[in-house]
C-alpha cells in the first residue's frame, strides 16, 4: 500500500513547520540561562515550576511508545492493551507523592545534579567505581532508547509526508539536537510542556472524530465484536501477559530522564500539585491512545491495509483520513512531540553521564572546572551521542514498542530497586548498590535474549526482583556508610 501523499498540502506542512519553529525558538530563548553552568544545563538550576515539572515528567516517560506502540497494540489486541498503561500511571503517582520529595530534598543538600551524584553521595564512592558503573549502565540503555525515538521519527515522516524512513530519522535527530544543545534542561522542559499540550489535544480529538464518523461508540463496538469478540474484552489476555504489562510501571523509578524532573522542581512541597496534574495527563493520554487503536481497527480491519502492514503506522494514517489538513498537521506534531519530549531528555541524561560523571567527577575529580567550559563540552558530547544513536537506529530491525520496553526494563531493573532502597533503607551499602546494578542489567539482557525465558514474562519483572534481592543480600554483609542518620534527616 502506498503511503499518503500530503507533501503538496500546504496547510498540514505549515502547521507542522509552525510547531517546529516554536520549539526551536524556545531553545534559542533558553540558551543564555542554560549556559551559566552544569546545574542550569542539566537540572534547570532547581528552579522549575510545578506545572512544567508535572507535564515534563509524564511526557518524557511516554515517548513514541504511547502514540505508535500502544495504539498499534490496541489495534491488534483490543482493550486488553489497557494493562500496558495501568502500571506506569499508578507507579508515577506514588513517585510524585513520596519518592520524589525525598530525592529532591537530598539532591539540594548534597548538590546532586545527576543520578550517579545521588548514589555517590548516599553510599560513598571514593574510588569512583560506583559512578563509573552507573555511567556505563545509563549510557548503554539511554543510547538505545534515543535511537528508538529516531526510528519512530523516521516512521512518522514516512507515514505522514511520504519521505523515506532514512530521511525521517535524520530530520528527527537534527531537530532534537538543535534545541537540546542550545537550551539544555530549561528548553527541554518548556518544550515538553508545549508538546504535552499537542499530545493531549491530538489524542482527544482524533478518536472522538473517528468514532463519531463511524456512527458512534455503539457502532464501533458492534463492528469490533463482529471482527473478534476479544476486541471488546479487556480481560482477553493471559495472567502472565497482564502481569508483564502492569509490571511496566516498575521501570519508572529507574529511568533517569523522569527522575531528574523531580530534582529540578523549585519546591519539594509543590510535588503534590504536580502529582495531580501529571496523573490526569497520564490517564487522558492513555485513554486517547487506546481508543485510537480501537477505532482504527474498524477503518482498517486487516494489517495489510496499513502502510507497510505495520500497526505502528495506524495513528498518522487514521488522522490523515479523518482530520482537516491543519489538524492533521497538529497530529503529526503530536507524534514528534512524543518523540522529542523523550529523546531530548534522554540525550541530556546521557550527556550528563559523560560530562558531569566521567569528565568532571572522575577524570578531574577534586578540581574546580570552569562551568561555561563544561557547558560547551556538554553540547559537543550531545552531538557525539546523537551520531552514536543514529548509527544504532539505522541498524534496528525490531519494532519501536519492544525496543523501548527493553531499554525501559534495563534502566528500571538496574536503577529502580537500588534507588528506592537508597532512599528508604538506612542499611543499603555501596557494594549492595553495585551488586544490584550489575544483577539488574545482566538479568534484563539474558532474559530478553533467551528464547526460553523471554516469552514467559516481560524481563523487567524478574530483573527488578533479582536486583532488589542482590542489593539487600550484599548490603547485609557489607559496611554501611557513615552519617546515614544525617542523610535521612536531609530527605525528611
Amino acid at each position: 500500500m502506498a503511503g499518503p501523499d500530503i507533501a503538496g498540502d500546504g496547510y498540514a506542512v505549515a502547521a507542522f513547520i509552525a510547531y517546529l519553529a516554536i520549539i526551536i525558538g524556545i531553545g534559542i530563548y533558553a540558551t543564555r540561562f542554560s549556559s551559566a553552568g552544569v546545574s542550569e544545563f542539566f537540572v534547570g538550576g532547581r528552579k522549575m515550576h510545578r506545572f512544567v515539572v508535572a507535564l515534563s515528567a509524564v511526557v518524557s516517560g511516554r515517548s513514541a511508545w504511547l502514540l505508535l506502540g500502544v495504539t498499534g497494540m490496541a489495534y491488534a489486541s483490543g482493550p486488553s492493551a489497557a494493562w500496558a498503561v495501568v502500571g506506569y500511571i499508578v507507579a508515577e503517582l506514588f513517585l510524585f507523592l513520596f519518592y520524589a520529595k525525598r530525592l529532591r530534598r537530598f539532591s539540594e543538600v548534597y548538590d546532586c545534579v545527576t543520578l550517579p551524584d545521588f548514589f555517590a553521595a548516599r553510599v560513598g564512592d571514593k574510588d569512583g567505581v560506583l559512578r563509573a558503573t552507573l555511567a556505563v549502565v545509563i549510557l548503554l540503555f539511554m543510547v538505545s532508547y534515543v535511537s528508538s525515538q529516531f526510528v519512530a521519527g523516521g516512521k512518522a515522516f514516512a507515514a505522514s509526508f511520504d519521505l523515506t524512513p532514512t530521511i525521517g530519522i535524520l530530520l528527527t535527530a537534527a531537530i532534537v539536537l538543535l534545541y537540546t544543545t542550545l537550551g539544555g534542561f530549561l528548553a527541554v522542559s518548556l518544550t515538553d510542556m508545549l508538546q504535552a499540550c499537542f499530545m493531549i489535544f491530538a489524542l482527544i480529538i482524533l478518536p472522538v472524530i473517528a468514532i463519531l464518523d463511524a456512527g458512534g461508540l455503539g457502532a464501533v463496538l458492534d463492528q469490533l465484536r463482529s471482527i473478534d469478540v476479544a476486541m471488546i474484552d479487556p480481560f482477553a489476555i493471559s495472567i502472565g501477559a497482564a502481569i508483564g504489562f502492569v509490571g511496566i510501571g516498575f521501570g519508572s523509578p529507574g529511568n533517569p530522564h523522569i527522575l531528574v524532573r523531580y530534582m529540578s522542581i523549585s519546591d519539594a512541597e509543590q510535588l503534590r500539585y504536580s502529582a495531580v496534574v501529571g496523573t490526569i495527563w497520564n490517564v487522558v493520554m492513555a485513554w486517547g491512545a487506546l481508543f485510537v487503536g480501537l477505532a482504527g481497527r474498524v477503518y482498517f480491519p486487516t494489517t495489510d491495509m496499513l502502510l507497510g502492514a505495520d500497526t505502528e503506522n495506524l495513528y498518522p494514517m487514521l488522522a490523515q483520513q479523518h482530520l482537516h489538513p491543519i489538524l492533521f498537521g497538529v497530529v503529526v506534531a503530536s507524534i514528534f512531540a512524543a518523540i522529542m519530549s523523550t529523546a531530548d531528555s534522554q540525550l541530556l541524561v546521557a550527556t550528563s553521564s559523560v560530562v558531569r560523571d566521567i569528565y568532571e567527577r572522575l577524570i578531574h575529580r577534586g578540581q574546580e572546572l570552569d562551568q561555561r567550559r563544561l557547558v560547551r563540552y556538554s553540547r559537543i558530547a550531545t552531538v557525539g551521542l546523537v551520531i552514536l544513536a543514529l548509527i544504532m537506529g539505522f541498524l534496528v530491525e525490531g519494532l519501536v514498542f519492544w525496543l523501548v520496553l527493553f531499554a525501559w526494563a534495563g534502566l528500571g531493573a538496574a536503577l529502580g530497586p537500588t534507588s528506592i532502597l537508597a532512599l528508604y533503607w538506612k542499611g543499603v551499602t555501596r557494594a549492595g548498590i553495585l551488586a544490584g546494578l550489575v544483577t539488574g542489567t545482566v538479568v534484563t539482557v539474558v532474559w530478553e535474549t533467551s528464547s526460553v525465558l523471554s516469552p514467559l514474562l516481560y524481563e523487567l519483572i524478574p530483573a527488578f526482583a533479582a536486583s532488589a534481592l542482590a542489593t539487600v543480600v550484599v548490603s547485609r554483609f557489607t559496611q554501611k556508610p557513615e552519617q546515614v542518620d544525617e542523610m535521612f534527616r536531609a530527605m525528611e
